[in-house]
């Protein structure tokens, strides 16, 4: 007789129900390691604009710069608000390669979006991470968002490729230019490598802000013959004063 556990029992064991917490270091009991408490407490993103997500008051609204011009992306797909523990958990993902962070952030974000697909949400045939300038590459030494593409691929089984969007030229950061100035600097930033005739495409970034990126890179997208162009992130950004 064979006494011993199946080994495919022990990982399941080890990985799924021994899992402390990576915020509060007490013992998850689910199947990422994110306890119960702790996943309460995040800043989820509730009412929030059709379009681009922006926080609102109300469900079932579009803010008043998408009405006034409609983005080039279709739709947005975050999360969370950019709010506390989420900005720091992306921050130490980011700066200080915490990399299971990243990871747990992007199976949350992936069981969410195949509830949405449940829910009729369409499935995109492709997603392209948000590529880094290549100085920032060099400086970091990985891209948070194709790192988070890859991971999203396994949860939700649409092919993740880090090779069709490139960023043609250096770029400074984006961290303290307003909306204005961020759209001027990413003019001409972006270039698709292949064509993309009749696809529906998913952009993958962390934090999506004023939305210049994602409008940069989906207006080069949809010249590559893009037919439809989501943005799939972490954290929207919400305006001065939102509680």
């Amino acid at each position: 007789m064979n006494c011993q556990p199946h080994w495919k029992r022990l990982v399941y064991k080890c990985s799924f129900i021994n899992q402390l917490c990576l915020l509060c270091d007490e013992p998850a009991e689910q199947a990422y390691p994110l306890c119960v408490a702790c996943e309460q407490e995040l800043p989820w993103l509730d009412d929030h604009c059709l379009r681009c997500a922006l926080p609102l008051p109300m469900a079932g609204l579009t803010c008043a710069q998408c009405c006034r011009r409609a983005p080039v992306f279709e739709q947005v797909i975050a999360l969370w608000h950019f709010g506390f523990p989420v900005d720091t958990l992306i921050s130490r993902f980011k700066h200080n390669r915490q990399w299971p962070l990243g990871r747990l952030m992007a199976a949350l974000l992936g069981h969410g979006l195949l509830h949405r697909f449940a829910e009729g949400l369409p499935r995109p045939d492709l997603l392209l991470p948000v590529p880094l300038a290549k100085h920032r590459l060099r400086e970091r030494g990985f891209n948070q968002a194709g790192m988070l593409g890859r991971w999203l691929s396994s949860h939700v089984g649409v092919r993740c490729d880090e090779r069709l969007l490139l960023r043609t030229r250096e770029t400074p950061a984006q961290q303290h230019l307003d909306a204005k100035a961020r759209r001027r600097n990413l003019r001409q930033a972006f270039a698709v490598t292949g064509k993309l005739t009749g696809k529906h495409v998913a952009i993958v970034d962390d934090v999506l802000t004023t939305g210049a990126t994602a409008q940069a890179v989906a207006e080069v997208l949809h010249k590559a013959g893009a037919q439809r162009v989501d943005v799939y992130c972490l954290a929207r950004t919400p305006k001065p004063g939102y509680v």
